[in-house]
């Protein structure tokens, strides 16, 4: 079956048919990659973060805060 006859049959789906697809397809590519490739620039800037962390040199904030602040920021 071609792309274009894929995409035809989904869109004559309902919402709930799509989404159970949607979900299928996610399941596949987790099933079918253990380890998803991270980028050598996300490695080296999370690590940057967690010496930050264990040096003490960040300022935590609980996720509660953070959402309560983005909320009222964009009221």
């Amino acid at each position: 079956m071609r792309s274009e006859q894929i995409k035809d049959e989904i869109n004559s789906w309902g919402l709930s048919e799509k989404l159970l697809l949607v979900e299928d397809i996610w399941d596949s590519i987790a099933a079918d990659n253990s380890e998803i490739p991270m980028p050598m620039w996300q490695k080296q800037e999370l690590d940057r973060r967690y010496n930050e962390y264990k040096a003490k040199k960040l300022e935590l904030h609980d996720w509660q805060g953070v959402h309560a602040g983005l909320r009222q920021r964009y009221k």
